[in-house]
């Protein structure tokens, strides 16, 4: 650490100690991070863009789908079902693959 963030940490802790962060819009919830760090700074603008437009990318859709069928598989016991929901659920990590590389 360098002086600089010493001294930001201690300004910080000092402000903590006061009481001043306890009535923040937001405190007590948990912090929303809308944007993904480990894309470009280009896609995540654009990604801005279409929701404020109220669109989503293909990959939102997919990723959503995908994360409701593990839900669905962790409930189901062996079978033909749990099968035919597996070969979906590789079926949409195939497409979610080709999406993120285009």
């Amino acid at each position: 650490m360098n002086l600089f963030d010493i001294l930001a940490e201690q300004r910080i802790a000092e402000a903590f100690r006061r009481g001043e962060f306890e009535h923040l819009p937001g405190a007590g919830r948990p912090l929303v991070f809308d944007d993904d760090p480990f894309l470009s700074p280009e896609t995540r603008m654009m990604n801005r863009i279409l929701k404020n437009a109220g669109c989503a990318p293909a990959e939102v859709g997919l990723r959503r789908e995908l994360a409701a069928l593990r839900a669905e598989l962790a409930a189901l016991p062996a079978g033909a079902q749990r099968d035919t929901l597996m070969q979906r659920r590789n079926h949409l990590l195939l497409q979610l693959a080709q999406t993120s590389r285009n």
